[in-house]
């Protein structure tokens, strides 16, 4: 029988962490929210609360279930805390030797019918099943982001994920109202592999100078009725990120046609990751984007 989902530690405060426990939270489950920085995990309860406080302001939560939410996520400050969870989710930055660092250390702290998670967007969850005491309880659970907006979520099953691993996890996608889908575990799963290899070529469209970053946007914009330009959603999404996904999609698929354009591992060399750092394809530093090129 699949183990039924009501407290879910989170690994991780950025920004895609603090998504999922505010959608958990939301749910009526009870999150263990950790992360190695105390000062992210203060940033990522600000921006759950100030969320949460715009769903009440457009109508989608009452004031009741907003509190309620902030009140069942509690600061987990070491691996040890995240003991009585069904479900740990790790979030954290998108490395491969960081992640299997931290499932090394966490899963000797939980019970052994506790499920065990990754929000990787791209990396093999076999190979990081591999370096876990439970691959056939592990999964790939790949949020989208923004978590609170966006309503698909991957599942990627390992060699070793057993059935009632899978179902559990997809009766937990249920429960917090969102729509699951099934991807075989190949590098980047299904919406990353379609999605990547566009931006880095609207990336190469900039670099060969077929276009500015302005008429790249807004042809994809209004030609192709994108509701944001691909090298504006590539800041949006951060270009470490971006870059880290088209090296894992070379070098997993061996293929030319994903080589990452000279351009973006540029941006990413510079610090320049987009919104993040305020400069990407557009500097965020003044009142509105301006194009860098």
């Amino acid at each position: 029988m699949a183990l039924d989902i009501r407290t879910v530690g989170i690994i991780g405060a950025g920004q895609m962490g603090n998504g999922i426990a505010h959608v958990c939270a939301a749910a009526g489950l009870d999150v263990r929210l950790n992360d190695r920085d105390p000062d992210r995990i203060g940033a990522g309860l600000a921006a759950i609360e100030g969320n949460l406080t715009r769903q009440v302001q457009k109508g989608t939560l009452t004031e009741e279930q907003s509190r309620s939410a902030m009140g069942r996520i509690v600061t987990a400050r070491g691996f040890s805390d995240l003991e009585a969870c069904d479900l740990v989710i790790e979030a954290a930055t998108e490395d491969e030797a960081t992640k299997r660092q931290i499932f090394q250390a966490l899963c000797p702290t939980l019970r052994p019918d506790t499920l065990v998670a990754t929000n990787t967007s791209s990396i093999s969850i076999t190979r990081l099943a591999a370096s876990t005491d439970r691959p056939e309880r592990f999964i790939g659970i790949h949020f989208m982001n923004p978590v609170p907006l966006m309503q698909l979520v991957e599942l990627i099953r390992g060699i070793a994920t057993e059935d009632p691993t899978y179902e559990a996890a997809k009766h937990f996608i249920a429960k917090l109202g969102k729509i699951s889908t099934m991807s075989e575990d190949f590098p980047a799963f299904i919406v990353n592999r379609i999605l990547l290899p566009m931006i880095n070529e609207a990336i190469y469209t900039l670099y060969e100078g077929v276009g500015s970053v302005e008429s790249i946007d807004t042809a994809m914009k209004l030609g192709a009725n994108h509701p944001m330009g691909p090298l504006q959603l590539a800041d949006f999404i951060g270009l470490d990120t971006c870059l880290s996904v088209m090296q894992v999609l070379y070098e997993g698929l061996a293929d030319s046609k994903y080589r990452p354009c000279p351009l973006l591992v540029k941006y990413v060399e510079a610090g320049w990751l987009g919104r993040k750092t305020k400069r990407g394809f557009y500097d965020y530093r003044g009142e509105t984007p301006v194009p860098t090129r």
